[in-house]
């Protein structure tokens, strides 16, 4: 079992970076997209964080071989590749028509639909702080969505679609990461995202249209750079913080991604109101944003936080004296 090394405030930072990075990813990604198809941001983005890792796992010479696998894990390889590409591309295709802070919320439904995913696979347990988890984050979505409860189930609007399709996004990446679970235990997480990275870009690319970049402007080409680098640099940033602090809390912390998102967007919108797009949403809505974000990070830390009271109660069991003629 990883133990973590102890230095629980450099994973906290690690954890603020990847935070921010994943916060800011939409930002960028929705300028991006009004000169780029998603498949081709897919395929960039992709590709290069794949190509770097090949070269930082090819110096070390540790390049994985397929051949090794068994059978039952090329299928699961096969389903992670397919999960993760379609997750990428249908996340792009939900962002086109939805607001970057309505895009980030709406994807905290990834990990729930994970965690059901492993109670069904893997026969995980489903604790009893997981369940109020739940039960604060889905009246979340509600509140969040009050002002537009009618059109979502009675119109299949633009706005309709991009919540289908970010769920359909949700999907494919609990499906990713039920499969990534198993591989992990053959490969390291650098190994697989590498292997997943460039398969997953071979995939795509008759779909894409790399030439494309030439049509950018100078803010979208750069806005793209960034993007490319933010694939890699937070994840590399994720991974490490897992290393120093307990992975509980280092997903508490991420889940408190979309309220930077928010803060983000309403900072964009008064600096740069011609590219940044305000958020439209009344003080419900912002209610529900935080409840999604506290119910988040109550069912990852749930099972950690039940732990630790065991211990403590188990600790005080110890070092209590029996009863007297015991």
């Amino acid at each position: 079992m990883h133990v973590s090394s102890g230095r629980w405030l450099y994973g906290f930072f690690l954890a603020m970076i990847t935070t921010v990075l994943w916060a800011v990813l939409p930002i960028m990604l929705k300028e991006v997209l009004k000169g780029m198809d998603p498949y081709t941001v897919t395929w960039y983005r992709l590709f290069s964080a794949g190509l770097v890792l090949f070269i930082w796992l090819a110096v070390q010479r540790r390049l994985p071989s397929i051949r090794a696998l068994s059978n039952t894990n090329r299928w699961l390889l096969v389903v992670a590749i397919v999960g993760l590409a379609c997750n990428y591309v249908f996340y792009l295709m939900g962002l086109s028509r939805l607001t970057p802070g309505t895009m980030q919320l709406m994807i905290q439904t990834a990990p729930i639909m994970l965690m059901f995913g492993s109670m069904l696979v893997f026969r995980e347990r489903f604790g009893l702080g997981q369940v109020l988890g739940v039960l604060v984050l889905l009246p979340g979505f509600v509140l969040f969505f009050n002002q537009r409860l009618v059109e979502l189930f009675t119109q299949m609007s633009s706005y309709t679609l991009g919540i289908l399709i970010t769920l359909a996004a949700a999907l494919t990446w609990a499906l990713y990461g039920l499969a990534q679970k198993q591989l992990l235990t053959i490969w390291s997480s650098v190994t697989v995202m590498m292997v997943i990275y460039l398969a997953c870009s071979v995939l795509l690319l008759p779909l894409t249209n790399p030439l494309s970049v030439l049509d950018l402007t100078g803010l979208q080409f750069w806005l793209l750079v960034a993007c490319c680098l933010n694939t890699l640099i937070a994840y590399g940033a994720f991974a490490e913080a897992l290393v120093h602090w307990e992975a509980s809390r280092v997903s508490a912390t991420i889940a408190t991604t979309p309220l930077f998102t928010f803060s983000m967007v309403a900072l964009g919108s008064m600096l740069w109101p011609t590219i940044v797009q305000p958020e439209l949403l009344n003080s419900l809505a912002y209610l529900g944003a935080l409840m999604v974000v506290v119910g988040s990070a109550l069912v990852a830390l749930a099972p950690s936080l039940i732990q630790n009271l065991k211990n403590r109660r188990l600790r005080r069991l110890a070092v209590t004296p029996p009863p007297a003629g015991s």
